[in-house]
This record gives structure tokens, C-alpha cells and sequence, in this order.
């Protein structure tokens, strides 16, 4: 906005002064032309460097002191030229100019009020040298001053309503971002537990099944989890072959070895990110299917269709129901169907009973594109928000509306101290001259009662309505004709004439939110209610057009400058500031996104280093053997741990309950027989204290072997998870507690265990502050 009032103020005053010099030097003797060429050249000059200075900064005191001397060159030039044209040259070029440096200087308003001073000084000059023997005029003067002070108040006005815009659309884009980020650390959660499910938690589980196995695989595998944990999940967005991508499907080793039959239409290029998402959720149906389908063979088939792909994985093993399946399984909702969801495809499961088990992955750009409308993309690795046009339109819309009501404001300021404090004294003053004077009074009170209307509308944040603008709009044009036809003609644009220079204002409060044609248009036939004033009585002296020349490219053009400021203003510093805080906002968004994931990722990492990595670490290296019970066990630990990370984003009434049945789950897929029981009403409990509580039965339930028996009580102030076994497996393990698992400070879980004989019973309880206020139901 500054720079647009700056590149406004220079191009409007250097307009001015070149053509009042032209009108000025039109108006002289042909004697005194040399002279007053002398000095308003190189005020014509001073303008032209000034201009140059808009596109190659000049050091700020040779700008001061080319603004300063074309008021002195101007102010000189007034008694060389002589008349009355020159004193009302001198007065315009002089009074716009002081206008103008409030602009100008609109970041330094010590220099332009310097230059007001000195403005003043020179005016005061002029008349001096001009007529001597005579005081200087005030009134001029001191109307200078009043309009050099609108100008900085009308500055300040719009000035505060863009801060106004930049704090709402601040605000508004942190809101965005908090969203954003939120969103694109859900995505990459999601992503990095699919990856979990399908690395470490498959191999721990495999791991804790128990012996006889062919474990030759294990060591690669295990050294290929840890790479795919300490690597930063999420996607990308270059290129990828599908075709060759399914060509490199693990088959598996051993007996779980899954004999593939592929069928692929390559090359098939995809963005890599749903090629990934459908490579990883192939992989882990080969999986499904060496577990669940008890058959050794699938194909596997992949064709192009439109501008996307389409991939199947079949066997004719004994099939299932997908609906029976429990939502904390992840290996089809969160590593099949949720990876393609989160990149903009779709994937199904088709199955039944003894029928075999059909899988689809669709991915389709067009399809995407529409979909990323309402979710997020992903650039350089960080997933960001794709509606960036929309939320670019918007905070134009905010920028706009609010430099609009700063703009309609600061002309609503300037009409009504205009009138009360310049045009009501010129009113009263010459009452004489005025035929009739009741006409004139009438149109004074019209103008204040149309200021009036407008001012009741804005000052409550409202828009003038179309009905009201209009109606007013023919009020103020009433006024200027009258104004034009009951005075005498040679007096018309001079100091009886107080309404010329005041209708426009009126006019401009009432259009400023339309194109600067339409109040252009307005202003042209003000112009031309006056000038048919004029030429009816008869054809105006070469000095009275130049004198009425010079007014009205001072007035008029003035005005029109300021709707034409005002269109630059919404229309295009408006959506320049909205592209430019679009842009800082992503960049932000973007950043924020990256810092998150890389401290999330972080934080999970170190949440795994003290337990799975060195399982990982020991399988991948030979240090840790298969064979051996206790790091059996321990894999069990581990793989109920994952297990209840996994159910942990599930939203459910009872997160706690949810995260237990899944620690549940995996114990009894080991051949464990385990009893749930729950007493009393359940609550709200936070997810660190989730953690804490469950850990505990986490241990015991993947170091159990046959039967367990789970119990949660819930009181009004508190929370017990209880767990016996009757054959826990001895050793460090029984002991582990959960502080590599996120452990809060301040979560107050107590941890109470016995042990008798082959029994182990394990309680974790917590107990709500009662500083909270808040008591479980």
C-alpha cells in the first residue's frame, strides 16, 4: 500500500506541476515568459528525476531537496508571472503538492510535514513578492493546511484498516496452518504406522511365534525394518514406473513363500507417491496371503486405464468375510485401503468364505485433482493443502473490503471537514452574490444531509445500498447544477464557489466501490453542468479559461487521481498482497509441516530405540537368535506394544478399552486364551496415561503363553488396568516398565506386581488430579 501511495503521490504532483506550468506560461506576458521558463523547467525536472527515482532509489535527502525545490521554483515563478492566473497556478500546484508529499513521505511523516511548512512559507512568499505593500492571504493558506492535514488522516485511516486486513487474514492464515500442519502430520501418521505394521510389527510377530522355522530370511529382513523406521516417511511427487515397481514384490522365503503369476501392461508412469502406496499395499497382501489363505499362489495382474493404473492381486485360497474384520487390523484398513486414500486412489477387498480373496488398487489422476481438493498434496516430500486459490481469493476479498471501508472513510472525513470548515465560512461569506441565496443554502443542506446518510451506513460497518447511493448520487448532481446556475459565471471555480471542489467528494464516498469509469463519468457531468453555465452567458477571456483550467485540473483532477488511486488500490495492490501473503503462508505452512515431521519422526524413533531397535539391531546382525525363548518373548512384547500404537488414532468412545482389546488380539492370534472383564462407567483418560497403564499389560500379555485374565475398574476419581497370568515366562523382561514409550513426568501411574510361584499379576492405576475440576463419569 505504500508503494502504490508513493508511486501515486509522485505521478500525480509531477502531472500537475507540468501542466499548471504549461497553463501558467500560457497566461503571461510574452515578456515575462524567458524569466518563468527559467524557473519552472527545472521544477519540471525535479519531477522527471523524481520519477526515475521510483525504479532506482536515490539517497533520501537529494529526494527531500528535489521536492523542496520545485516548491520554491513554483513559489518564484508566481509575481515573474504576475495576475491572478499565476496566484491560482501557484496555489494548485503548491497545494497538491503538499497533498502529495503526505504520501510520498507516508513512512517519514516528519519530512512531508517539513514540506507542508515550507509550502506554507512559500505561498506566503509569493504573495508577498508578488503584491507588495499587501498582506498575504490566509484564507488559501490556511485552507492548505487543513487539506495537507485530511490528507495524512485519510492516510492514516486506510492505513490502520490494512493493518486491520493484515491481522484478520494473520489470523485467519494461522488458523489455516494449524489445520494444515494437523492434517499433514495425521497423513504422515498414518503412513508411518502402515509402515510399521508392515516391517517391524510383521517381523516381531513372526518372530514370537515360535520355533521350527527356516529363519535364513530373518537378517536381511530385520535390517531392512530398521532402514524403513529411521527413514522420514511420506511421499513424492516424481515419476515412478508401476510396472517395474511390482516387479520387485517380495515372494517371500521358505514356507511363506508366495509364488507370484504377474500379468503387467508397462510401462505404467505414475507420480511415485501412489506408486509407492500401491507397491507397499501389494506387499502386504503377499503377506496376507502366505498367512491367512493357506494356499502358495496369486496373480497379480496391472493395465493402464485412462490417465491412471489399475492393479489386482488374486488367490483362490479359503477367502473371509472383510466386514468381520475388527477396524485395529491394520493390514487392510491402514497398509491397503488407507495408504491409497491418503494419495487420492481408492482400493477394495473382495472376499467371502471358501471363494477366495480378490484385491483392487485404482489410482486416476483426474480422480486425485478432484480429490485433492478436499485433502492435502504433497511437494518436495512435505504434504501441504492444495486450495490455495480459494483461500488466495479469500484473503483478497479481505484486503479489498477493508482498504475499500478505509478508502470510503478517509473521502467521508475530507467531505465533511471540506464543508463544515471551508465551505460553510465561503457560504456565509458571500451570500450576496449568490442569485438566489436560498438556493445555495438549500444545496448546503442537501449535501449535508446526503454526508449524514452515508456516514450512518459506514460508521456501522454497512455498505451504502444500491437504492440509497443512487438517490444520493442525483442529490449531489442537483447540487452542482445548482451551484453552477445561481452564480455569476466569471465567479464559477473561484472563492464564492464553494461547491465545485465539494460535490466530488460526496460522489467519491458513494462510488468507491465501482470501477473509476463510473465516477469519472459523474465527475464529467459536473464539469459540464458548469461550463454550459459558463458558455450560456457568453464565450470566457483566454486569462478566465486558463484560471478555470487550472482549478478544475487541480479539483476535479485531483479527485479523479484519488478513484483512480483507489482502483489501483483494490484491484491490484489488493491481489498483490493477497499473492504475496498466499506465498509467505505456504512457505510457512511448509516449513512448520517439515519441522513437525522431522520432530515427530524423531520422537518416534526414540520412542523405539530403547526395545525394538535392538531387537532389530540383534536379529539383523546374528547377535539375537530366533531359536532362543527369551528373544521370542520379547518379540511378543514388542509386537503387543505396536499393536496398541496402532489402535491409538482410532476414534472410538472408549480409546483405553479399544487399545486393550487390540494387546488382546495379538495375544490370542498367538493361541493365548484371554479374558476381558470391565467394572464400572468408563472415562476420559489422556493418551500418555493410556500408555502408562497399558505397557504394563502389554509386558505380560506377549511373555504369556497359555491364559491370561484382564480386568479394568473405573471410579469416579480413578482408573485400575489389572492382569494375571498364569504361566508368564520369567526374566528381566516381566519388569519392563514404560518409559521408553513416551512417559510423561507428571502422569502419577502407579504399578503394583506379585508374583506366586508360575503367576504374575500386574496392576497400573491413575488416579485424576483434583486441581482438574473434572471427575470420570
Amino acid at each position: 500500500m505504500n508503494l502504490t501511495l508513493e508511486r501515486y503521490g509522485v505521478w500525480l504532483r509531477s502531472t500537475v506541476v507540468c501542466l499548471g506550468s504549461a497553463l501558467g506560461v500560457v497566461s503571461a506576458d510574452v515578456a515575462e515568459i524567458p524569466l518563468a521558463m527559467s524557473l519552472l523547467v527545472p521544477a519540471v525536472l525535479a519531477c522527471g528525476v523524481r520519477l526515475y527515482a521510483l525504479r532506482h532509489p536515490l539517497p533520501f535527502a537529494l529526494l527531500w531537496t528535489l521536492d523542496a525545490a520545485v516548491l520554491v521554483l513554483t513559489g518564484l515563478s508566481q509575481p515573474v508571472l504576475g495576475g491572478d492566473g499565476a496566484d491560482v497556478m501557484v496555489e494548485a500546484i503548491v497545494g497538491i503538492s503538499v497533498i502529495t508529499f503526505q504520501h510520498e513521505w507516508a513512512t517519514r511523516p516528519v519530512a512531508g510535514a517539513a514540506l507542508a511548512a515550507l509550502g506554507a512559507v512559500v505561498c506566503v512568499l509569493g504573495d508577498v513578492l508578488s503584491s507588495p505593500g499587501h498582506s498575504p492571504e490566509l484564507v488559501p493558506l490556511v485552507r492548505m493546511l487543513i487539506e495537507a492535514g485530511l490528507s495524512r488522516a485519510a492516510y492514516l485511516i486506510v492505513r490502520a484498516r490494512a493493518r486491520a486486513a493484515d491481522r484478520s487474514a494473520a489470523a485467519r492464515a494461522a488458523s489455516r496452518r494449524e489445520a494444515e500442519v494437523a492434517a499433514a502430520r495425521r497423513a504422515t501418521e498414518r503412513e508411518y504406522l502402515a509402515t510399521l505394521h508392515d516391517t517391524a510389527s510383521a517381523t516381531l510377530l513372526m518372530v514370537s511365534q515360535g520355533d521350527g522355522r527356516d529363519w535364513s530370511w530373518l537378517p536381511l529382513r530385520a535390517r531392512q525394518d530398521l532402514e524403513a523406521l529411521s527413514a522420514m516417511p511420506g511421499f513424492e511427487t516424481e515419476s515412478v514406473d508401476l510396472a517395474e515397481l511390482l516387479g520387485c514384490v517380495p515372494e517371500g522365503e521358505g514356507q511363506a513363500r508366495v509364488q507370484l503369476k504377474t500379468h503387467i501392461d508397462g510401462p505404467l508412469a505414475i507420480p511415485s507417491g501412489p506408486g509407492l502406496a500401491i507397491f507397499n499395499g501389494v506387499r502386504e497382501a503377499v503377506t496376507n496371503v502366505a498367512r491367512h489363505a493357506g494356499v502358495r499362489e496369486a496373480e497379480l495382474r496391472a493395465w493402464a486405464e485412462e490417465d491412471g493404473a489399475v492393479v489386482e492381486l488374486s488367490d483362490a485360497g479359503r477367502g473371509f468375510d472383510p466386514q468381520s474384520v475388527p477396524a485395529r487390523r491394520r493390514g487392510i484398513s491402514g497398509s491397503i485401503i488407507g495408504r491409497m486414500h491418503a494419495v487420492g486412489g481408492s482400493a477394495s477387498v473382495t472376499s467371502c468364505p471358501g471363494t477366495g480373496t480378490l484385491v483392487q488398487w485404482r489410482w486416476h489422476g483426474r480422480a486425485r485433482a478432484s480429490q485433492a481438493a478436499d485433502g492435502a498434496q504433497v511437494t518436495d516430500g512435505v504434504p501441504r493443502p492444495p486450495r490455495a486459490q480459494a483461500q488466495h481469493t479469500a484473503v483478497v476479498r479481505l484486503i479489498r473490503g477493508q482498504l475499500l471501508y478505509g478508502a470510503q472513510l478517509a473521502a467521508l472525513l475530507i467531505s465533511l471537514v471540506a464543508q463544515f470548515a471551508i465551505s460553510l465560512r465561503q457560504l456565509t461569506a458571500y451570500q450576496g452574490v449568490y442569485h438566489p441565496a436560498w438556493a445555495q443554502t438549500a444545496a448546503f443542506v442537501c449535501l449535508a444531509a446526503v454526508a449524514a446518510t452515508g456516514a450512518a451506513y459506514l460508521l456501522r460497518g454497512r455498505q451504502v445500498p444500491p437504492r440509497v447511493r443512487w438517490w444520493s448520487l442525483g442529490a449531489v448532481l442537483t447540487v452542482s447544477a445548482t451551484g453552477a446556475f445561481t452564480l455569476p459565471p466569471e465567479r464559477l471555480t473561484g472563492a464564492e464557489d464553494w461547491a465545485f471542489g465539494l460535490v466530488g467528494w460526496h460522489a467519491l464516498f458513494l462510488l468507491a466501490d465501482l470501477r473509476v469509469r463510473v465516477f469519472a463519468a459523474f465527475l464529467g457531468a459536473h464539469i459540464g453542468l458548469n461550463a454550459a453555465a459558463v458558455f450560456l452567458s457568453g464565450a470566457p477571456t483566454a486569462a478566465e479559461s486558463a484560471a478555470m483550467g487550472i482549478s478544475t485540473v487541480s479539483i476535479c483532477g485531483f479527485q479523479l487521481s484519488v478513484g483512480v488511486l483507489l482502483t489501483r488500490l483494490l484491484h491490484g495492490t489488493a491481489p498483490a498482497a493477497g499473492t504475496a501473503a498466499a506465498q509467505e503462508e505456504e512457505l510457512r505452512t511448509r516449513e512448520r509441516i517439515h519441522e513437525d515431521m522431522q520432530r515427530d519422526h524423531k520422537e518416534r524413533y526414540r520412542a523405539l530405540t530403547a526395545t525394538t531397535v535392538p531387537l532389530l539391531v540383534g536379529l539383523g546382525h546374528g547377535v539375537l537368535s530366533p531359536h532362543d525363548e527369551e528373544v521370542r518373548l520379547r518379540c511378543g512384547v514388542e509386537a503387543t506394544r505396536m499393536r496398541r500404537l496402532f489402535a491409538e488414532g482410532d476414534a472410538v468412545s472408549d480409546p483405553l478399552l479399544n487399545e486393550l482389546r487390540a494387546c488382546v488380539e495379538v495375544a490370542e492370534h498367538q493361541g493365548m486364551t484371554v479374558s476381558l472383564a470391565v467394572r464400572g462407567q468408563s472415562g476420559e483418560v489422556p493418551v500418555e496415561v493410556r500408555r502408562e497403564l497399558i505397557d504394563p499389560v502389554a509386558v505380560i500379555l506377549g511373555r504369556t503363553r497359555s491364559t491370561a485374565r484382564v480386568t479394568v475398574v473405573w471410579t469416579p476419581r480413578a482408573v485400575r488396568v489389572s492382569v494375571v497370568s498364569e504361566d508368564c515366562a520369567g526374566g528381566r523382561g516381566t519388569g519392563e516398565g514404560a518409559h521408553a514409550h513416551g512417559r510423561a513426568a507428571d502422569a502419577k501411574v502407579t504399578v503394583a506386581r506379585t508374583t506366586r510361584g508360575g503367576s504374575v499379576w500386574v496392576e497400573a492405576g491413575w488416579r485424576r488430579p483434583a486441581a482438574s475440576g473434572v471427575e470420570l463419569a
